[in-house]
């Protein structure tokens, strides 16, 4: 689609085939037919060919998917009445089983692997569980596999309680750095007001700041299983864009939503001033405190300054105190800053490993971590 400026001038196209690393949530209103309580199969498998399509053009695609709660309430006879947060989470542990079934069918017609990911808001905000979590899924897109995100529902409480995925589709787009987040849901987009009550409302095709105005635009969930809105999408689009993201409010009930949207459909996008990297080393060099300090040698500050990673040979010292994830401090030999990062050891461990090289990992912690100490992913430069 080409978007428009505020006077209505055209400007740069936005095309959803540019994506490198896309990240789709589906709502439980496109996933789930009202009536009956059932997976709508035939939906299902068009967004399956569309996320082959994807694949084929190059593109890692990750899952957010809602439903788990709709679909399971009706196999556990708890339709037709408000659930308590105990019924609830009852549903979303049979219903979590039938969704990632369904995922599984219809993306193996197109020989693609599905895995199921189960994650909390928590997961994505603690450090080390951050961690862990953006591992595991770059090592599953590595792998050629399609992550199927679903909300922990069965151990979460608050929130089971505040509603759908919309939050935490940005949340998982900002931990691995995806540059495309698309909201495939009921309306094409951002409105200027209500569309279902408002004969006047037009649709806002970008927007690149989420000013008062814009959140005041915002209309409550409509009747249904979504229960988020354009609330928390807008609180999506806040912290995709923080994190360099670029997102889309789409239409998703049609055949087809993401070649659809590829093909110029209407939709609303939200786009940042940075791209992901950049936003998430921003974050690194000046949001986050160091908990020690790693002194390295004059060949890895060289390395360094080239866009290496850092590696354990070059770490001639380990000082502080800190986990697996804790952002560090990396000096030179005198002692000046030349770089902060996200440490894939504790202090403990990387002072066992320190000097050695990464093949000899293993055998001195007994177990194999990673190859670098921090990954060039997890780092920047903050001195001369």
């Amino acid at each position: 689609m080409t978007v428009a400026t505020a006077d209505g001038q055209p400007e740069t196209p936005v095309s959803l085939t540019t994506a490198r690393r896309l990240v789709v949530k589906i709502g439980s209103a496109l996933l789930v037919d009202e009536a009956s309580g059932a997976i709508r199969q035939d939906w299902l498998a068009t967004l399956a060919a569309d996320i082959a399509a994807c694949r084929q053009a190059g593109q890692q695609v990750v899952l957010v998917s809602s439903g788990a709660v709709a679909v399971g309430r009706e196999h556990l006879g708890l339709r037709g009445r408000p659930l308590k947060l105990e019924e609830k989470q009852a549903a979303a542990a049979t219903g979590q089983i039938r969704l990632a079934h369904a995922y599984q069918d219809c993306l193996a017609r197109h020989g693609i692997t599905v895995a199921q990911v189960l994650l909390t808001l928590d997961d994505t905000e603690a450090r080390r569980r951050h961690l862990n979590g953006r591992a595991t899924i770059d090592q599953l897109l590595t792998l050629g596999a399609v992550p199927v995100i679903n909300e922990n529902d069965t151990v979460t409480t608050v929130e089971i309680r505040f509603g759908d995925n919309d939050r935490l589709a940005a949340r998982v787009a900002q931990m691995i750095s995806a540059d495309t987040l698309v909201l495939l849901s009921d309306v094409d987009g951002l409105y200027t007001g209500d569309p279902r009550r408002d004969p006047d409302a037009r649709r806002i095709p970008v927007v690149r700041e989420l000013t008062p105005d814009i959140e005041a635009m915002a209309a409550p969930a409509p009747p249904g299983h979504s229960s988020g809105g354009m609330v928390t999408k807008l609180a999506a689009a806040r912290i995709a864009m923080g994190a360099g993201c670029r997102m889309a409010i789409a239409m998703g009930r049609t055949p087809h939503p993401l070649r659809a949207l590829g093909n110029g459909g209407s939709c609303t996008w939200f786009l940042p001033a940075a791209e992901p990297l950049t936003a998430r080393k921003r974050w690194i060099a000046g949001s986050l405190q160091p908990f020690g300090t790693l002194t390295i040698d004059d060949g890895a500050v060289a390395a360094l300054k080239r866009g290496k990673s850092l590696l354990p040979a070059g770490v001639v010292a380990v000082a502080g105190s800190f986990e697996r994830g804790d952002p560090v401090s990396v000096a030179d030999r005198s002692g000046h800053e030349v770089a902060r990062g996200l440490s894939a050891y504790s202090a403990e461990d990387a002072g066992r490993i320190a000097g050695h090289r990464s093949g000899e990992i293993a055998a001195i912690l007994g177990f194999r971590g990673r190859s670098e100490m921090i990954h060039r992913d997890d780092l920047v430069l903050t001195g001369g």
